[in-house]
């Protein structure tokens, strides 16, 4: 198998982030299944070959797509993709489950139901092991609000994603893994879930570099030694604001906000100056000895900025690109804003090839049977946060309608519940 081209049907394939990492690891992709169509002409211009089903998945059958591929049921290696996330990311307003595009995911496991591959493979944001079923609006929590039904208790959306996943009789293993941990010049962390129909155990990749190397490990990538060989004369890029300009030019390299005057910071935040969490996005000017953090798809955004070390303009498409490891080659269709989307929402490459290597090492090596339809942690840490987390947050007491704390506990520690984790996700089983 080690010379054999894996074929790979891919959905929500978005400009192939993911995928031309899998094709690192020696996976071939049969067929896309891909309904922006920026992203579908980024496609035609680069991969040419690869068939596209350019439609909404929901509207597309598992049969047109296998035929697409030239693949019967049972065939395809794997079905790689990561189902629309919005609804679970953090940045911005948070959606839930009931919104529509948050269960693009149980289209996904359709696929796999019925192509019958060997393996799939599934990424989403960090935030889906946290989402609620149904969001309830921070000024909508605590003292004086109703008490917190389960399907608004953090987690939920999680434990029904985990139900959907054992139907699928697969033996499914999750973990968080940070891109940053594989050699790619960003922090960007991302849940990766991998199933096999035989239940064959896959062992999540080993990182290749650590921020703080102690035994002769590799350092992570920083951000100047990421855009090393870059060609990119004449930078494409959004034209910052000149209020954002008049702020930016007194952060320095590496800062943000915090690093303004203090008697501009709250002229300079607004409303958010009074607002809670980490704000670290705000007025944000990368440093060139760390990696990036996770690329936003709006570089420019007040709460998502992402301002070049040195320079008075965010990061470019070009600059975009080369951190996310696309080929300098790589040509993206669409004007800025959807070239910085289609990156932006892009798996970095060394992170797809090294889940691409894993799940090729579980089928050379792999002869202990899981029992299908179960889903395994295969981060002991991971689970016990999980298992640990509260039910949900709250505002500071200033924020709140009833400014009382022990109010607020009494609030929070009402009646639970939420389903154990435990009742649907085992610990990590290895070889």
């Amino acid at each position: 198998m080690a010379n054999r081209r894996l074929p790979v049907i891919s959905v929500f394939s978005g400009a192939l982030g993911f995928d031309l990492g899998l094709e690192k690891a020696g996976f071939e992709i049969r067929v896309v299944v891909e309904c922006d169509r920026f992203a579908t002409e980024t496609i035609r211009r680069n991969r040419p070959g690869i068939p596209i089903i350019a439609k909404k998945i929901e509207c597309v059958t598992t049969q047109e797509i296998l035929d697409a591929a030239r693949l019967k049921s049972g065939e395809a290696f794997a079905v790689v993709g990561g189902p629309s996330c919005q609804p679970f990311s953090t940045a911005g307003q948070r959606g839930s489950i009931a919104d529509p595009r948050g269960n693009m995911f149980q289209e996904f496991l359709r696929v796999v139901r019925e192509a019958q591959p060997e393996f799939f493979l599934m990424e989403n944001v960090k935030g889906v092991l946290s989402a609620a079923i149904q969001h309830r609006p921070l000024k909508e929590r605590g003292p004086g609000h109703p008490p917190l039904q389960p399907d608004e208790e953090l987690g939920s959306a999680f434990l029904h994603i985990l139900e959907e996943l054992k139907k699928t009789s697969y033996y499914t293993v999750f973990d968080v893994l940070n891109t940053a941990n594989y050699g790619v010049p960003q922090i960007r962390e991302r849940v990766i879930f991998v199933g096999s129909r035989a239940g064959r155990h896959v062992a999540m990749p080993e990182p290749t570099h650590v921020k703080e190397p102690v035994n002769g490990e590799a350092k992570w990538v920083n951000l100047r030694d990421g855009l090393k060989g870059i060609r990119d004369l004449r930078p494409i890029y959004t034209e910052l604001s000149e209020n954002k300009k008049k702020y930016l030019r007194l952060v320095p390299e590496g800062g943000n906000w915090r690093d303004l005057p203090p008697g501009i910071r709250e002229e300079a935040m607004g409303g958010a100056y009074k607002s809670w969490g980490g704000r670290g996005g705000f007025f944000r000017r990368l440093s060139w000895t760390e990696p990036a953090p996770a690329l936003t798809t709006r570089p420019t955004s007040k709460a998502t900025l992402l301002c070049h070390p040195t320079k008075l303009r965010p990061l470019s498409i070009g600059e975009y690109g080369k951190l996310q490891q696309f080929p300098d080659e790589w040509e993206f269709a669409g004007g800025i804003p959807q070239q910085y989307l289609q990156i932006g929402n892009a798996v970095p490459l060394g992170l797809g090839e090294a889940i691409g290597k894993a799940v090729r090492q579980a089928k050379r090596n792999s002869k202990r049977r899981h029992l299908r339809g179960t889903v395994a942690c295969a981060n002991d840490d991971l689970l016990k946060r999980i298992i640990n987390r509260p039910r949900t947050f709250l505002n500071p007491p200033r924020m709140r309608k009833v400014k009382d704390i022990d109010a607020g506990k009494e609030w929070l520690n009402g009646k639970r519940n939420r389903l154990n984790i435990l009742d649907h996700v085992s610990r990590n089983c290895g070889e």
